[in-house]
């Protein structure tokens, strides 16, 4: 096997602290292993003191399969994640085994416990439920003063009574979770000097993947462990760091020197995965972040086809043309698993998963897809529909009643099915009150002969559903763009249906679906739908980046400086997972509003590329 200069250096390196700056398709796992190799077999390195972390169990697991496969036997490395490594040393000195790990099911039954306990109402419990734990897993992952902190899912004084309440219990059930293992590793080794000794002279030799990634405390116990013999051989890529929302601190990465001013810094520059191409496109983009490593990535693969990049008047036409696109590469030969779509969020995929249904093809979600149907905000407008349709299902009656608020009293529907004759003669002594349900009459009366798309327009303006939602933003204390997005969403996926029926059974094909691919392996032939989160360290011969407009990326939420550069890399990241084909798409128009494209596109110098489409 040949090895380029930079790579070779790596390898080679054998005491004293590395930097190694690896970039998109540049062979950082050759490199890890191969180091490894080399100190076992020329450098005299015993297996057992040397240490490999990676941040997953699949990326720990496939280090270890490769190199035992270089080396041609079982070496007692120690290959694992930062929790796996962190816990092994827990176990030795406090005794613990896998039974004292809480497993998530229980997490989340203790939350929602203790939302029983606040007594608080909630729309979506899921998605606060599972806010609230991301936002523990932070406050303790980054041991952060509660006393600073400022939630974002619900209240400080909500989240207080969570956090105490969830504490708690782990205590009283002698549990610990994943972001226990961090910090009482980071305690014990400040206070027990003879356990860190030990466990310094077991591993003299650490190697870290992905150090880009790295959080506070990690690296503090990292830099503890590595002692004086400083022998810490870190690979990453500052370019491709994303996951600051987890506590990743790019920042420590960019000044590992200053930390270790004798510091070997090693650059590989050559990507090896994509063409000529989208190295080239990629490499502008990110140029723009100025708290960076410099670099220059460049390739020997042929230049290949220029980059794509297409607009489109609407979401609906995007899709459909993407999904065509799609078809047409796996009649080309292009097997389906070596297409990717990556999207921004999990959400943004859901109308292209109608179409792909629709086309007949087959596709893996990475990441589970919340259904949009099941949303309240949806459940409420189904709901009305189904009253127009002719359901006088009482419990559909209370679901509606008051969104908007009408002042209608519960104790009016005391029969399984409802009249509205009835309930106006409860009213009859309070006119005011008969001419609201007069009204609703009517309106209900009105949807029955509309399609789906202009029944949900009717409700959102004439009936006063958004009114309803504003109120209700407004109480919760949540940004109403955050509900009329969900709203919106919606009513364009009613778009083409001329029925309610045929939108309905369109719903329940759309969860038949998701159920399905719950079910369904990674390793089936598939098209892959990914976050550009989690796409991260995979690749594909065709890449579709798609709605890349300015508020979708960069998201909406990013407004800092700080942001803006995550946000940069992240779309580097989804550029760079491309072997041969890169297409980026982006739309003129989203929910009959002006959409602009995203920044990075006239960054990137692709968008003199871009043919002007009308709108409509």
């Amino acid at each position: 096997m040949s090895f380029n200069s930079s790579q070779i250096q790596a390898i080679h390196h054998n005491r004293g602290p590395a930097l190694v700056l690896a970039g998109p398709g540049s062979g950082k796992t050759l490199v890890i292993t191969h180091r490894t190799k080399k100190l076992i077999e020329d450098y005299q390195i015993p297996p057992s003191n040397i240490l490999v972390v990676t941040f997953t169990k699949a990326a720990a697991a496939e280090m270890k399969e490769r190199f035992t496969r270089l080396i041609g036997k079982n070496l007692p490395v120690s290959f694992g994640t930062f929790h796996s490594i962190f816990f092994k040393i827990l176990k030795y000195a406090y005794r613990l085994d896998s039974s004292n790990i809480i497993r998530q099911e229980q997490v989340f039954l203790w939350l929602r416990e203790i939302l029983s306990e606040c007594k608080l109402e909630v729309e979506d419990e899921k998605e606060m439920l599972s806010g609230i734990q991301g936002e523990i897993s932070l406050v303790k992952g980054e041991r952060l003063s509660l006393e600073y902190y400022y939630p974002k899912s619900c209240s400080k004084e909500v989240f207080l009574q969570f956090y105490n309440g969830y504490e708690k219990r782990l205590r009283n059930g002698g549990f610990i979770d994943f972001d226990d293992m961090l910090s009482l590793t980071y305690e014990l080794f400040s206070k027990r000097a003879d356990i860190l000794s030990a466990w310094q002279k077991k591993y003299p030799f650490i190697l870290i993947d992905e150090f880009q990634d790295i959080n506070k405390t990690q690296y503090e116990i990292v830099r503890m462990l590595s002692g004086e013999n400083r022998n810490l051989f870190v690979v990453g890529d500052d370019d491709q760091s994303i996951y600051r929302f987890r506590g990743a601190k790019p920042e420590i990465m960019l000044g590992f020197e200053k930390q270790y001013p004798e510091t070997v810094k090693i650059v590989l520059e050559q990507n090896y995965r994509s063409t000529g191409a989208i190295v080239e496109a990629a490499g502008q983009v990110i140029r723009c972040n100025k708290k960076r490593f410099q670099k220059r990535i460049y390739t020997k693969n042929p230049k290949g086809d220029p980059v794509e990049v297409r607009v489109f008047p609407t979401p609906v036409t995007e899709n459909k043309e993407l999904a065509r696109k799609i078809r047409e590469y796996q009649e080309k030969g292009v097997a389906w698993s070596d297409i990717a779509v990556l999207f921004r969020t999990n959400t943004d995929a859901r109308l292209l998963v109608g179409f792909l249904v629709e086309y007949n093809i087959p596709f893996h979600l990475k990441e589970e897809l919340p259904n949009l149907y099941d949303h309240w905000i949806s459940k409420d407008i189904q709901t009305y529909l189904k009253i127009a349709a002719g359901s006088k299902d009482r419990a559909d009656f209370l679901k509606i009643i008051n969104r908007p608020k009408r002042y209608i009293s519960r104790d009016c529907f005391d029969t399984p099915e409802v009249s509205l004759d009835r309930v106006a003669s409860y009213y009859e002594e309070k006119k005011w009150m008969a001419d609201r349900i007069e009204q609703l009459k009517e309106d209900i009366a009105f949807l029955q002969d509309l399609p789906p798309y202009a029944a949900i327009s009717y409700i959102r303006k004439a009936v006063g559903y958004e009114e309803y939602l504003k109120e209700y933003a407004e109480i919760k204390k949540i940004r109403i763009e955050e509900l009329f997005s969900v709203l919106d969403e919606l009513q364009e996926s009613a778009e083409g249906f001329q029925t309610t029926e045929e939108w309905f059974l369109h719903m329940e094909e759309y969860k038949v679906e998701l159920k399905q691919q719950e079910r369904q392996k990674e390793d089936w032939d598939a098209v892959e739908l990914a976050t550009l989160h989690s796409s991260k360290g995979l690749e594909y011969e065709v890449v579709f980046l798609t709605d890349v407009n300015e508020g979708l990326i960069p998201y909406k939420k990013a407004v800092l400086e700080e942001d803006i550069e995550e946000e940069r890399r992240m779309f580097y990241v989804g550029m760079t997972r491309a072997k041969k084909h890169l297409h980026i798409y982006y739309v003129n128009e989203r929910y009959h509003k002006r959409i602009e494209p995203s920044r990075f596109l006239e960054e990137s110098g692709l968008i003199k590329q871009i043919p002007e489409l009308p709108i409509g």
